[in-house]
């Protein structure tokens, strides 16, 4: 496949950026697109060029760093994976590929295609876990949790904090995220003794920082590699209405 790659290049966050045209050829369709960034890469530094910087680490569907802008859809042309798992094949041979970043004003640009995804791991800081002691391992049936409580929570804990709900609203709504941390432990009976604080912390959080709000397009199930769906989001909205009305927060 003979391809052109329309990528963003950006030397720093305040650094102005623009898109550069690289040519690359005989790439095979059983690649992957980061193996065909790698190749252009390879080329890059041969002629003494500067690699285009891009974030990735276990190359398997399971991090969530890979996450691109193709095309004008997060992860690329194909449901339910992350740009890791996108190959070639999608494409065809001429095509010219855009290659962005995460567009998103709490998304701010590292360097090329890496962006700053850290306010995701604040609004975890805010409030996404338990504290409750549970001493040693209990017995499988010691706290009985329904199949689909159980079910729900573990659907909701597949999030993998891509960032792809945020690249895909209009919005930068980072609610599908969210909901699903609020979710995994509002389900079970280990997160219900903090679940009034931990729903308005985070969503104070995830407000303080800039996100959007939710105007119900659905783009981000759409276009989530783990297909997180907006289930999720009146979950936390209930929560959160909840707890304004039965709780307070210091």
């Amino acid at each position: 496949m003979n391809l052109t790659l329309k990528i963003w290049r950006q030397a720093g966050p305040n650094e102005q950026g623009k898109f550069v045209n690289y040519p690359v050829s005989d790439i095979s369709p059983d690649s992957s697109f980061l193996e065909m960034l790698d190749i252009l890469n390879e080329q890059l530094v041969e002629k003494g060029e500067e690699p285009v910087a891009f974030d990735h680490d276990c190359r398997e569907g399971i991090c969530g760093t890979c996450s691109l802008y193709i095309n004008g859809r997060p992860h690329g042309p194909d449901t339910a994976i992350t740009t890791c798992q996108l190959h070639m094949r999608k494409f065809k041979d001429g095509d010219t590929i855009t290659i962005e970043p995460w567009r998103a004003k709490p998304f701010p640009v590292i360097r090329d295609l890496i962006v700053d995804r850290s306010s995701f791991d604040e609004i975890m800081q805010a409030g996404g876990f338990i504290s409750v002691d549970t001493g040693g391992v209990p017995d499988a049936n010691a706290i009985p949790i329904s199949k689909v409580d159980a079910d729900l929570a573990m659907d909701a804990a597949a999030c993998i904090g891509c960032g792809a709900c945020v690249a895909a609203c209009k919005n930068a709504s980072a609610m599908l995220f969210v909901s699903a941390k609020v979710s995994q432990f509002a389900l079970l009976p280990q997160g219900k003794i903090e679940a009034k604080r931990r729903v308005q912390k985070m969503v104070a959080k995830m407000d303080e920082l800039g996100f959007g709000n939710c105007t119900n397009t659905y783009a981000c199930e759409a276009e989530c590699p783990k297909e997180i769906q907006v289930t999720n989001i009146a979950r936390m909205n209930r929560e959160f209405l909840v707890a304004k009305l039965t709780d307070r927060v210091k």
